[in-house]
C-alpha cells in the first residue's frame, strides 16, 4: 500500500504534514476561542454576583430582583436554604445548590449546570458573604449561547474549511512535483534509450539552474567521461592489433623461411631473429597487460618506501647499458605507493633515456625546501636529441613514436612513457617532459608520504 512514486510520497507527505498542522491548530483554535468566552461570561456573572452581595450587606434586596446586564439569572439564598429573593425567570425555584456555604467571609466558585429554563448551559458564579442576619450566598449566571454558537460555527467552518484546504494542497502539491520532475523523466528516458553505440548521445539540461539541472550537467559529465573511455579502449585495441600483427608476421616469416632452408648452418641465425621477435612480443603482451590493469583503477598499495633506495636499486642493476648513469639522489625520500610498479616508472624512464642518449644520463632525485607540502622530484636528463615543445604531451600518448623507424628499430612500442605517466597518476603524482640544457628532461613529482 505504500506509495511507488517520488511524486505520490510527496503529496502524501505533503498532506499528512498539513493534516497534523490544521488539527493541532483547529484544536488550538476552539479551545482558545471556548476559553475566552467563558472567561467574559464568567467576569459577568461575577460582577453582578458581586453587586447583589453587597445590596444584601446593605439590607436593600428587593422581592424580585430585576433583570440586569450580564446577568440571565440571580437567586439570593439564606444560611438555612430559604430563598430570600431572585429573577422573574426563577420566582418560586428551589435553591440552585443543595449545599449551603458555612464559613463567613466571601467565597467564589464556578461551575456548569444544566439548563435552567434555556437550552444552552449557564455558567454560575457563587458569591457567600456574611450579613446582619447571617450569612447569604448569591447565584449569578449567565447562558453561554453566545458561546455554544461560536464552537458551532467555528467547528462547522473547520470542518468544511480543513478538507477543501487539504485537497488544494493535494492537487498543488502533485502539479508542482509533477512539473519539478518532469525533466527528470526526460532524463531518465534518454538514458534509457543510450546504448554502447549511442555514448555521442546527451540529457537534455533544463533552464532552471537547480538540482535536477546539475544533475542533467553531472549526467552529462558522466556520458562525456563513457564516450572518451570507449573511444581510447576502441583505439587502443586498434593500435594493439596492429602493434601485434608487425611482431607476429615477422616471427612467422622468420619461422617459414628456417623451415625451407635445409643448410643447417643457417638456422641459428634464423632462430636467433626469431627470438628476438619473441621477447618483443611478449614484452609487448606484458605492457598491454599492465595498461589493463591500471585502466581497471586497481587500488595502489599504501606501503611506505624509500624512494631514494628504490632508484638507486633500479639503476645499480643496469650494469649492461649503453650510456652510462651518473646518480644524485637526496638521502632517505619517503613516498607511499607500490614499490613494483615505481620501479616500473624508474625503469621506463631509463629505457627512454638509454634509446636516444649519446653520451651521458643524468639522474637526480630532490625534495624541494619551501613551504608548504612539496612533493619528491626525480629528474632523468639524456644528452639525446631532445624533445621539440609541440611534442611534450604526444610522447606520453600509448603506441606514440616521435621517430617510427628509429623507435623500432631500437625496440620500443610507444607504450613506456604511457605506462610511466598512468603510473605515476595512479600514485596521485605527474610526469612531464620540461624544458632542458640540451636533450630531454622528464621530471616525476610524487607526494611525499606523512610524517611518522
Amino acid at each position: 500500500m505504500r506509495p511507488l512514486t517520488v511524486r505520490a510520497r510527496a503529496t502524501l507527505g505533503a498532506c499528512a504534514v498539513v493534516a497534523i498542522a490544521l488539527a493541532v491548530a483547529s484544536m488550538a483554535l476552539v479551545g482558545l476561542l471556548d476559553a475566552n468566552l467563558l472567561h467574559n461570561a464568567e467576569a459577568d456573572a461575577d460582577a453582578q454576583a458581586d453587586a447583589v452581595a453587597q445590596e444584601a450587606v446593605a439590607g436593600r434586596l428587593d422581592p424580585l430582583l430585576p433583570p440586569t446586564h450580564g446577568a440571565d439569572f440571580i437567586q439570593v439564598v439564606a444560611e438555612n436554604g430559604r430563598v430570600l429573593t431572585s429573577s422573574q425567570n426563577l420566582a418560586g425555584r428551589a435553591p440552585i445548590s443543595a449545599h449551603q456555604p458555612t464559613s463567613p467571609g466571601t467565597v467564589r466558585s464556578t461551575w456548569d449546570v444544566g439548563a435552567l429554563g434555556d437550552q444552552h448551559r449557564q455558567q454560575v458564579v457563587q458569591v457567600t458573604t456574611e450579613t446582619g442576619s447571617g450569612l447569604v450566598t448569591v447565584y449569578a449566571g449567565t447562558s453561554l449561547r453566545d458561546a455554544d454558537a461560536a464552537d458551532d460555527t467555528t467547528s462547522a467552518a473547520l470542518l468544511v474549511g480543513v478538507p477543501l484546504l487539504l485537497v488544494t494542497v493535494a492537487v498543488v502539491t502533485w502539479w508542482v512535483t509533477g512539473r519539478a520532475l518532469r525533466p527528470v523523466e526526460a532524463i531518465r528516458a534518454e538514458v534509457a534509450e543510450i546504448s554502447d553505440r549511442d555514448l555521442h548521445r546527451r540529457v537534455p539540461v533544463p533552464q532552471t539552474h537547480d538540482e535536477i539541472a546539475r544533475l542533467a550537467v553531472t549526467m552529462n559529465a558522466t556520458l562525456d567521461r563513457l564516450e572518451s573511455s570507449g573511444l581510447r579502449q576502441r583505439q587502443f585495441i586498434a593500435d594493439a592489433s596492429h602493434e601485434l600483427r608487425s611482431p607476429i608476421t615477422v616471427l612467422r616469416t622468420q619461422l617459414e623461411v628456417a623451415l625451407a632452408v635445409r643448410d643447417p648452418a643457417a638456422w641459428p641465425e634464423l632462430i636467433s631473429g626469431a627470438l628476438e621477435d619473441t621477447d618483443r612480443l611478449q614484452q609487448l603482451a606484458v605492457d598491454l597487460l599492465l595498461l589493463a590493469r591500471i585502466d581497471a583503477a586497481e587500488p595502489v598499495s599504501d606501503q611506505r618506501l624509500n624512494l631514494t633506495e628504490l632508484v638507486r636499486e633500479a639503476v645499480d642493476k643496469r650494469h649492461g647499458d649503453r650510456v652510462p648513469v651518473s646518480v644524485e639522489l637526496v638521502p632517505d625520500v619517503q613516498v607511499t605507493g607500490s614499490g613494483l610498479w615505481l620501479t616500473r616508472v624508474v625503469t621506463n624512464l631509463l629505457d627512454n633515456a638509454q634509446r636516444f642518449a649519446e653520451h651521458s644520463i643524468a639522474v637526480r632525485l630532490t625534495v624541494p625546501e619551501e613551504d608548504g607540502a612539496q612533493p619528491a622530484v626525480l629528474e632523468v636528463t639524456d644528452d639525446g636529441p631532445g624533445i621539440p615543445p609541440t611534442d611534450r604531451e604526444r610522447i606520453f600518448e600509448r603506441f606514440t613514436r616521435l621517430d617510427d623507424a628509429r623507435s623500432r628499430d631500437h625496440g620500443g612500442a610507444g607504450l613506456g612513457l604511457a605506462i610511466a605517466r598512468d603510473l605515476a597518476a595512479h600514485h596521485y603524482g605527474t610526469l612531464t617532459a620540461e624544458d632542458a640544457a640540451c636533450g630531454a628532461r622528464l621530471v616525476l613529482r610524487l607526494p611525499l608520504a606523512p610524517a611518522d
